[in-house]
């Protein structure tokens, strides 16, 4: 018999984790990037506070999440953008399963367009808006994909005319293709994804719709991304 490799305890342990529904509805609400309570949480995933708050607990313990409180409230967000990558990637494999099941209801179904149309992936745009922006990156020569992500000198120079500020945090590469499961296609994450998505939410180019990631461009937005970017209006509604 050959030694076990000694990664496989922990391994499985975060794929137990990872192993069951309400956690795992938990982790894709997180993907939005911001903290949520407990109960939020728990409304979220159809279940009891007394349940979640379980579910919760094991998710901290292990590492995917982190906690704070706040007098009696009990917040939780994704521990760091690592355990979001990991968590996207295993949606994306998952995605075309469960777009194949139709929509039960309208309301589902206006959900659904919304999230592909444009949304937040943790800390950067995703969706057709996320293809949209990366797609012009590239083909303004702002964006190298052809040896994984890279911003080119003038792509550099780009987010510095835009007042874009490119703060490095940690060993997070500057740029990093982080694949859509809703497109099939790779958008911008990394520094530079996640420095552009918080601009657009901050200059009102972007504005949060409904209670999860979805994401739709203002009129201001589309001005500036064609000025920008040449993006027609057309592929950002």
């Amino acid at each position: 018999m050959t030694e076990r490799d000694a990664g496989a305890p922990g391994l499985a342990r975060l794929a137990g984790l990872l192993a069951d529904e309400t956690r795992a509805a938990c982790l894709l609400a997180l993907l939005d990037g911001r903290a949520w309570t407990a109960g939020e949480l728990a409304r979220h995933a159809g279940v009891a506070a007394s349940t979640l708050s379980e579910h919760l607990g094991k998710l901290v313990a292990g590492g995917l999440l982190a906690e704070e409180r706040q007098g009696r409230h009990r917040y939780v967000r994704m521990a760091d953008d690592r355990v979001a990558q990991l968590v996207e990637d295993l949606a994306a494999q998952v995605a075309p399963e469960a777009a194949a099941r139709r929509p039960r209801t309208l309301r589902a179904s206006s959900a659904g367009s919304a999230m592909a149309r444009g949304r937040t992936c943790y800390d950067h745009l995703a969706g057709r808006l996320g293809i949209a922006v990366t797609d012009a990156l590239t083909g303004r020569g702002l964006l190298r994909q052809d040896t994984g992500f890279a911003l080119t000198d003038a792509g550099l120079g780009w987010f510095d005319t835009a007042r874009i500020s490119l703060r490095p945090t940690g060993r997070r590469p500057l740029a990093r293709a982080c694949l859509d499961w809703t497109e099939r296609r790779p958008h911008l994450a990394g520094v530079a994804g996640a420095a552009l998505c918080r601009h657009a939410l901050d200059t009102g180019w972007c504005v949060r719709i409904g209670s999860e990631r979805a994401v739709k461009v203002t009129p201001s937005g589309e001005r500036a991304l064609s000025e920008l970017l040449g993006i027609n209006a057309v592929a950002l509604r």
